[in-house]
């Protein structure tokens, strides 16, 4: 023993290497056996779900699985088969797996359209994206179709904005995914918004959280670059981009109008068409009995228009704060201040990376439910559009109310409903 103890003394520098080598190889060992053991747990749940007794005559339901295997650099693929896919099938459920990295997609999406009980996302907030495109693309029919079928969206890309409304947090990504795609199983679903950009020519983009435009998004697509500095890279990031032209002002023009109502949901069972006796008198009686109606004038829309000069503007959704209670469907309008120090501009940016459509204290929020930006001409930069960049131009954003229904987990059904209550 002593002997051993005179070696590791003597050979100090090896033996703090090897310590430190031993100490993470365990650790990783172990990081690995805790994610085993989390597939395992998971797919014994969706076991119970597969092992029920379904009637004969019933079939089996259908899962159509839109799979990018480049989101998250390429690992995609491998996530979705060692996380997702053993508990799709444990489940009883029929799966077809889409990737989409193959022309032609549109066309595949209307032949499986019809035959599909529910749709999977898997990927990024590029993959949502990409479908919303593609079925655009179809029949009014097929579209229509399109919005009643519920969604699961399984996180795995690099940004996944939407997981954070549906799921709870997780730092473990294993964890993440699996309880991503039990909640598809578990049925429980909430209706979320969708906005409508449309360009001068271009087709229109589809986006669930919203669109920014400005100083801070400029300099969070540029973090990756300085990934030498570690911890710092995000504060360095907005640090380099304040040697710019300073105050940096972005200049539009904003027409928008305001809240609507939001109508009663539609039943999901339509009643039944009634015999035709019964309309034929319906009809008779409404022809006789009641004098006609004038048509009554629309009234104008009411369109406001504002002049801005901001550091950054954001159109949101409210599916970040969802309330499943509310009465009226609006999206929400920041506009930042461009008077922010150099100073406050790092520190801010750190907080637009963990929430990148918080409005800050002094900034001009607006409530609305379609707006038209108009940039001047010559305006260089880029949109960013559910973290996808586009090229900045002129566009019309629509909000689309409880246009799609995502499968989402009991318990954040649940605080949603107990923070309307409250």
């Amino acid at each position: 023993m002593a002997k051993v103890l005179a070696t590791l003394r003597n050979h100090w520098k090896k033996s703090t290497f090897g310590a430190c080598l031993l100490g993470w190889g365990g650790h990783w060992l172990y990081e690995k056996h805790c994610d085993n053991l989390l597939r395992r747990a998971a797919c014994q749940e969706a076991q119970v779900f597969g092992n029920q007794l379904i009637p004969a005559t019933v079939p089996l339901k259908k899962a159509t699985v839109f799979l990018n295997p480049a989101a998250c650099k390429g690992k995609a693929g491998n996530l979705f088969e060692k996380n997702a896919a053993p508990i799709l099938h444990l489940s009883g459920l029929d799966v077809t797996v889409v990737k989409t990295d193959y022309e032609g997609q549109a066309k595949k999406l209307l032949e499986l359209m019809e035959s599909t009980d529910l749709i999977i996302i898997a990927g990024g907030d590029g993959t949502v994206q990409e479908l919303h495109a593609n079925v655009n693309l179809l029949s009014s029919c097929v579209q229509a179709a399109f919005s009643k079928i519920p969604i699961g969206f399984i996180p795995l890309g690099k940004t996944c904005t939407l997981s954070h409304t549906l799921y709870p947090e997780s730092t473990n990504q294993v964890q993440h995914i699996t309880n991503a795609t039990l909640a598809i199983l578990k049925g429980e679903t909430v209706p979320l918004d969708v906005l409508q950009i449309k360009g001068e020519k271009e087709q229109p983009v589809f986006a669930v959280s919203g669109l920014r435009w400005g100083s801070y998004r400029d300099a969070g697509v540029k973090v990756s670059k300085y990934w030498y500095l570690g911890p710092l890279k995000t504060k360095a990031a907005h640090f380099f981009s304040t040697f710019k032209e300073w105050p940096q002002r972005h200049q539009a023009a904003l027409m928008y109008l305001g809240p609507t109502e939001r109508p009663p949901e539609e039943p999901e069972e339509k009643p039944s068409r009634p015999p035709l006796y019964v309309r034929l008198y319906r009809r008779l009686r409404s022809y006789w009995s009641s004098p006609k109606e004038v048509p009554q004038e629309v009234a104008p829309e009411d369109w406001e228009e504002l002049k801005l000069s901001t550091i950054e503007l954001s159109i949101a959704t409210r599916n970040r704060q969802l309330d499943l209670t509310r009465t009226e469907d609006f999206m929400d309008i920041c506009i930042e201040a461009e008077s922010v120090s150099k100073g406050e501009f790092v520190h801010r940016g750190s907080q637009k990376i963990r929430d990148p459509h918080t409005c800050p204290e002094g900034s001009q929020c607006i409530q609305a439910s379609r707006c038209i930006l108009q940039l001047p001409e010559g305006t260089e930069g880029s949109f960013g559009i559910d973290n996808e960049e586009y090229e900045a131009m002129p566009v019309e954003v629509k909000l689309l109310p409880r246009k799609l229904r995502f499968f989402c987990d009991p318990r954040m059904r649940e605080q949603m409903l107990q923070a309307a209550v409250q």
